[in-house]
């Protein structure tokens, strides 16, 4: 049996590939098996007797939020590493903490992950993690969408390789088609050459693409060419990662000589920006988003892991990418609200891989949907919607959330977690998360 929704007079807005995004009001969204139907003016469309109704008087519709990067079971260690250089951050903080972390830890974690983003208007999330079938478990249960890598370092061995790369195809497509997959390596630093070859094979072998840390900050492009003689996004092109399709997490350490190479893979590259945590690290430059779109390649906001942005609020990232481009660029007319709007939807779908599935409120996409209250007086008078959308909106305005045709948030409330009960389970296991005390870690940071 067919199912169906409208979302009734609303305001709607239309982002379009390129140029100014504008809003639309009095409109009404028909979706039918997850899929939007229609969109016009309300009450001109298509008969919706039967339909589940939701009221949009009053609210703006916008297309759910994209976080193109981001590690959700790190939840468990917001706030937990704070103040230290990079080196430290991992090295003596976040590195030892994961040894502690048990399968059902992660579980939590992404429970955790996913109900912060479907509260916020995320609907699509890139995951790089460990015990990736903890988490597709997770968006599974919270109805939210997400693109998941499962986390490997050549210190692993060939063998968890393959493994990985079995998670990943096992994973791909379940959810009904809310979850895929990625091949996920961890950075060029930590993985071999001949495995990042093998990685490539892999993935075009499943039909998957890769998802990655490369270039992540400049000293690390620094470090690749005295070591190499060349940067890590030559070593990604060498190995065959770019042509097999990437998601290159952060990139600030991208050059312009990485342009061209970065141009000719830009039907399936992809780059997610997280300016917050290059801002609480101290790390230079920013991701070359000018640059990058000037090339074509996807450029998508993401939050990285809680424990580095502490939230995985994808307002405040692509706020922090329209403000931190305009001061890097010295051009204030640089990084529009248009432009920063699109980076958060389409620039995210295009930068997963699912540009011609979601990103865009329109008919044949599915329909993942935000309603946005603009009433607070933190946004009015609203002269410019757009605009109060990337420099007022904060996460609570969000009231209402639609993933693949499905109420998961209504009217501020989530419907698919008992956040109460999760929050208690989590607390219980704090203390053993947090010692680090036995002196070990996952790996050593030095690129």
């Amino acid at each position: 049996m067919m199912r169906r929704l409208i979302v009734t007079s609303c305001s709607v807005l239309l982002v379009p590939e390129q140029g100014p995004c504008r809003v639309e009001t009095d409109q009404d969204i028909l979706v039918e098996d997850g899929v939007i139907a229609w969109l016009g003016p309300a009450g001109s469309g298509p008969d919706a007797a039967g339909a589940e109704a939701v009221d949009g008087t009053g609210l703006i519709a916008v297309p759910g939020l994209v976080n193109a990067h981001t590690h959700g079971p790190m939840t468990l260690m917001r706030g937990a590493a704070e103040d230290v250089s990079v080196e430290a951050w991992f090295n003596e903080r976040v590195w030892p903490m994961e040894v502690n972390l048990t399968p059902a830890d992660i579980g939590l974690g992404a429970e955790l992950a996913c109900a912060e983003m479907l509260l916020s208007g995320v609907t699509t999330f890139a995951d790089h993690y460990f015990h990736a079938e903890r988490i597709a478990d997770a968006v599974v249960r919270t109805g939210i969408r997400a693109d998941i890598a499962p986390t490997c370092f050549s210190s692993q061995g060939r063998a968890a390789l393959e493994e990985s790369a079995g998670t990943a195809a096992a994973l791909h497509g379940t959810g009904d088609g809310r979850v895929t997959a990625s091949l996920g390596p961890h950075a060029p630093y930590t993985v071999e050459d001949a495995d990042l070859v093998r990685v490539a094979e892999l993935a075009r072998d499943l039909g998957l693409r890769i998802h990655l840390h490369a270039a992540e900050h400049l000293e690390q492009t620094e470090s690749s060419l005295a070591k190499r003689g060349i940067t890590p996004i030559t070593v990604l092109e060498r190995t065959g990662v770019l042509d097999a399709g990437a998601l290159i997490a952060h990139g600030c350490g991208i050059v312009p000589d990485d342009l061209p190479t970065l141009a000719a893979h830009r039907d399936r590259t992809g780059v997610a920006c997280c300016p917050k945590v290059y801002l609480k690290h101290a790390l230079r430059p920013l991701t070359p988003v000018r640059g990058l779109l000037e090339a074509g390649v996807a450029v998508g906001a993401g939050t990285d892991g809680a424990a580095g942005h502490n939230t995985l609020d994808v307002w405040e990232a692509m706020r922090l990418v329209a403000l931190t481009q305009k001061q890097a660029e010295r051009d204030a007319t640089w990084m529009t609200v248009s432009d920063t709007v699109r980076l958060a939807t389409r620039g995210g779908a295009r930068a997963l891989g699912l540009g011609d599935r979601i990103g865009a409120l329109e008919p044949g996409r599915a329909a993942d949907i935000v309603l946005v209250d603009l009433g607070g007086a933190h946004c009015r008078p609203v002269h410019d919607p757009v605009a109060a959308l990337v420099y007022s909106v904060r996460a609570s305005d969000v009231r209402t959330v639609v993933v693949d045709g499905r109420v998961v948030v209504r009217d501020g409330r989530l419907l698919t977690v008992d956040l109460p009960g999760l929050l208690t389970e989590i607390e219980a296991r704090v203390p053993a998360l947090l010692d680090t005390s036995h002196g070990r870690a996952v790996q050593h940071y030095d690129p």
